[in-house]
């Protein structure tokens, strides 16, 4: 499974701190980074985001924007590091300067955005109607998920997606804002080629309209939270046919759309509870904590 390395020194940092007695503990901090993406020679966007995979998360942004198109062909993706910058090359000429004008503030953390025309293709996503998820895949998942090594359970403060299929974790992606998270795994699924119609996407984030938006662009049938949801993701879910499972942790879940794609083949009482996530070591002064 493509997954961060929780070690990645440049993914955290120590930090100095008391705690609530007054002792001095040290903790782990993720790292909070500019990286700003030009298209061709065009400047577009200055995100704020961990720092790994600048590649897939400026791939995966600008198709989640709609400014890449399904038969562009890139010629290249340079990232400079002192510079913090990524620059993707087209082979199509590009100019986005009146879609920039346009944009709207999402609710998703770290200042997410989307532009004002981002669903002009909205309403003509057609969804794989055949696609199923077992009840028992899904108890497994999460569970597996949970536990995975990941730079949450190292520092916190982070969002995590996960590409899976039936009962395994295909991709992991991890930043400060789920919105980076999930245009990383749209840049690995189009640079690889990766096939979305019988794959499940997992967020530890709320289940809101841009997350929504976002894996129905994908092509992606179903859509997995252990958080809750918003109004309008319940409607544009029900609305493009995106199956909306939330608040799934250990043994319950919630589906409020597309229901006919869960197969019920697993009794919730035999499924194992959700074990506590714990940070481990080196996160806190020492000690884990759930």
């Amino acid at each position: 499974m493509i997954h961060p390395d929780p070690e990645d020194s440049r993914l955290s940092v120590p930090v100095s701190g008391f705690d609530q007695t007054g002792a001095e503990v040290e903790i782990n901090v993720v790292t909070e980074r500019a990286l700003t993406l030009y298209l061709n020679s065009q400047e577009i966007v200055t995100m704020m985001t961990i720092g790994d995979r600048p590649d897939l998360l400026a791939v995966g942004y600008l198709l989640n924007q709609n400014m890449l198109r399904g038969d562009d062909r890139i010629t290249g993706i340079d990232y400079d590091d002192d510079l913090e910058v990524v620059v993707v090359r087209t082979e199509r000429e590009t100019d986005y300067e009146d879609k920039l004008k346009k944009k709207v503030r999402t609710s998703g953390c770290a200042q997410g955005t989307v532009f004002g025309d981002m669903m002009e293709r909205f309403d003509d996503i057609r969804l794989d109607p055949d696609a199923r998820l077992r009840t028992s895949a899904l108890y497994k998942l999460t569970r597996t998920i949970n536990t995975a090594p990941s730079l949450y359970l190292a520092a916190g403060a982070i969002h995590g997606c996960v590409l899976c299929q039936e009962d395994r974790a295909v991709a992991y992606m991890e930043d400060v804002g789920r919105h980076n998270a999930v245009d990383k795994i749209a840049g690995w699924m189009w640079l690889e080629n990766i096939a979305p119609q019988d794959k499940v996407f997992y967020t530890t984030g709320r289940l809101t309209s841009e997350m929504v938006i976002k894996t129905a662009m994908m092509g992606i049938p179903i859509l997995v939270s252990r958080s809750g949801f918003t109004a309008w993701g319940v409607e544009l879910a029900r609305r493009v046919g995106l199956t909306l499972i939330g608040r799934a942790r250990g043994q319950r879940f919630i589906v409020l759309s597309a229901p006919q794609r869960v197969i019920h083949d697993a009794d919730p009482s035999q499924a194992e509870a959700e074990p506590a996530r714990s940070r481990r070591k080196g996160a806190t002064s020492g000690k884990e904590m759930s």
